[in-house]
């Protein structure tokens, strides 16, 4: 008799939240978080007394206040809505699925232990990045694949990206026209995608391209014209340079030329968060709104709607055949 096939299993991975909108929560998350190589790639002499001596005790009270803007009965909204996601996901495939996050709790070790426990041999790694980037899936699959080594899963696999998935764009382009069919067509469409430093391109990060693919893919799936949707980063900081545009300098600059509605989509995002409730849907619509333009909308993740649900199982079952 052939040897069975271990029972397979598919760990979800987002970069985490805090476990509460307090400073001390913060602070602890921005420290694991911003203690990571692949997130600042400075020297760590210069980086970490820096990262200590004024970043941990400045900012984490200003960021529990953005949290705290968010936060759901749930908890953070990424970690609610990606816990939604593996629960629906688990229920299409039949198969066990569990929450890993790359930065705070459930951490890559919790997720992948519980899917030991509920006797999973085999392992994908989903990570919900749909644009590749050493920051976010570089980073997330080296600790998922460490961890699924040492716990001892006989064979691993992983998606690195889908960015140009035709589910995805499909599920993308439902998300928008549901949205202008409610609330009408704006003057202006706008894909923010979340920035990363300049230097990534020359280094040889696909980020920027894949980013590009995915707004050019969009747009053709509404027929428009190249420029009937725009590309922009956001979320920078520091004194580097970042890819450009700039997601804010954009709607500044629109505002002041007169458009007067403007949707915003943020593609390279799975599930909604602080940069998209909080950044986009409330500061970036006061800042457009200050500087002059009449309407501002933010279309929501994609999150556990059926559509991206189906989409994910698609991406697993090849993978775990």
């Amino acid at each position: 008799m052939p040897s069975p096939v271990p029972a397979a299993g598919v760990l979800l991975s987002n970069m985490g939240s805090p476990s509460a909108p307090t400073p001390s929560a913060v602070r602890e998350y921005l420290r694991e978080f911003l203690s990571d190589p692949a997130i600042v790639d400075l020297p760590r002499l210069l980086w970490l007394p820096l990262l200590h001596g004024i970043i941990l005790r400045t900012r984490p009270k200003r960021v529990a206040r953005l949290y705290a803007s968010v936060w759901t009965s749930a908890g953070a909204p990424l970690t609610a809505i990606t816990r939604r996601q593996a629960s629906a996901l688990e229920a299409s495939l039949g198969l066990p699925v569990a929450v890993g996050m790359r930065y705070g709790s459930p951490s890559i070790t919790e997720g992948l232990r519980e899917l030991r426990d509920r006797g999973c041999g085999r392992v994908l790694g989903l990570p919900l990045y749909p644009q590749y980037s050493r920051a976010t899936t570089g980073s997330t699959l080296g600790a998922f694949r460490e961890e699924a080594a040492r716990l001892g899963f006989g064979e691993v696999f992983a998606v690195e990206d889908y960015h140009d998935r035709p589910g995805y764009i499909e599920a993308l382009a439902a998300s928008v026209s549901e949205f202008q069919a409610a609330h009408g067509a704006p003057d202006r469409l706008l894909a923010s995608f979340h920035g990363m430093p300049a230097k990534s391109v020359t280094q040889g990060d696909p980020y920027y391209e894949q980013c590009k693919h995915t707004a050019s893919l969009l747009s053709s799936a509404f027929r428009l014209p190249s420029s009937a949707l725009s590309m922009a980063f956001q979320s920078r900081f520091g004194p580097a340079r970042w890819l450009q545009p700039y997601t804010d300098e954009v709607l500044k600059g629109w505002a002041r030329e007169g458009v007067g509605a403007v949707h915003t989509i943020c593609p390279g995002f799975a599930a909604d968060c602080l940069e998209t409730l909080e950044e986009v849907g409330a500061g970036y619509r006061k800042m457009f709104l200050e500087h002059g333009g009449k309407e501002f909308h933010y279309i929501a993740a994609l999150n556990d709607r059926p559509d991206h649900i189906a989409f994910l199982a698609s991406l697993a079952r090849p993978a775990l055949a």
